[in-house]
């Protein structure tokens, strides 16, 4: 059978031990296999694999091979206990070994998982999977994990129930981070919250987040962008000295103003427009741009970026002009800009 996105991730997380078989199937081949992962723990227990108990056969193998699979299906294990056989990199062509393997399957014996790439509807193997009975097809879409995944990743985590602004948060990470980085960061929060039984706040979560830039061009725009300009020089040099180039510097600053411009544009207000950022931001960032935005408005900010893209031009031309002195000249310029 097929099952819908909520189907799936129930049967995910307490899978039935009478099915036969389960294809997994997905263009995200990371989160294919953090899905599989998981469903072999709960169908043969996370020690299934030292016990001998899970059977892992490459489809390259199997067109070799075509009774491999049948022979693994039967095979009595050493070690008592549910046994699973993985067949990774699944394809249409071996559905009729899937067919035979799925009709000979008796209760006893191992389940067979199978995981695949992208499948289109009029695919054999999907066909085959929804279509037997005691059989399950679940196919893994690129939509961000939902509350109920979130809220699993943190309970096995051992991280205390997120405040509001906390679930926020983690809600906007999880539109802007792959699976992978944002369950290392849930894994993350749950050592930064180890003794800690307080809620989860959006600092403590910000505390652990992946970085979208460097912390020291963070600070250098806000120092630009709320008018600090007695700063700017000693930032810069910094940065310099990182080995960071005026080219990039400007391409950043450009990038900030530009998303400050959106946001400040945005008919229902900053506090919408900054939620419409691509990728999104969050943490004190997200609040500082709010701020910034409010502050400089959309004229202001229109002739912020009609300086940077002059800067950008004369950086890439044939000028001799000194290129750390352009940028540092045209940030000054924004700053003072900032508290007019």
């Amino acid at each position: 059978m097929k099952l819908s996105t909520r189907d799936a991730a129930a049967f995910l997380r307490q899978p039935d031990p009478k099915v036969a078989g389960v294809l997994i199937w997905g263009e995200d081949a990371m989160r294919v296999a953090q899905k599989r992962k998981e469903l072999i723990a709960r169908l043969a227990g996370p020690e299934a694999e030292a016990e001998m108990r899970l059977s892992r056969l490459p489809a390259a193998d199997l067109r070799r091979d075509g009774a491999a699979l049948l022979d693994a299906v039967k095979a009595q294990g050493f070690f008592p206990g549910p046994r699973v056989v993985f067949v990774e990199g699944a394809t249409d062509g071996l559905a009729p070994l899937f067919d035979t393997a799925l009709k000979d399957w008796v209760p006893g014996d191992a389940q067979i998982l199978a995981t695949a790439g992208q499948l289109a509807a009029k695919s054999a193997l999907r066909k085959l999977f929804e279509a037997r009975p005691l059989v399950v097809s679940i196919g893994i879409y690129d939509d961000p994990p939902g509350p109920e995944e979130i809220a699993a990743m943190l309970a096995a985590a051992a991280v205390p129930e997120p405040d509001l602004d906390g679930r926020t948060l983690l809600a906007e990470l999880a539109r802007a981070l792959d699976p992978g980085a944002l369950r290392m960061t849930v894994e993350k929060l749950g050592l930064y919250k180890h003794g800690d039984a307080s809620p989860t706040t959006a600092a403590d979560i910000t505390a652990v987040a992946p970085r979208s830039t460097e912390a020291e061009t963070d600070a250098l725009l806000a120092v630009v962008a709320e008018g600090r300009a007695p700063q700017i020089a000693a930032l810069l040099r910094r940065l310099y000295a990182q080995g960071t180039t005026p080219v990039s510097l400007c391409i950043v600053a450009l990038r900030h103003f530009r998303q400050l411009h959106a946001v400040a544009s945005d008919p229902g207000g900053a506090g919408q427009g900054i939620a419409r950022l691509r990728p999104p931001v969050w943490g004190p960032r997200r609040d500082a741009m709010t701020r910034q935005a409010g502050a400089w408005g959309r004229d202001r900010l229109e002739r912020a970026v009609s300086l940077l893209i002059e800067t950008d031009l004369q950086l890439r031309s044939a000028s001799r002009a000194p290129a750390q002195a352009l940028v540092e000249r045209a940030l000054i310029r924004l700053a003072m800009m900032a508290r007019r």
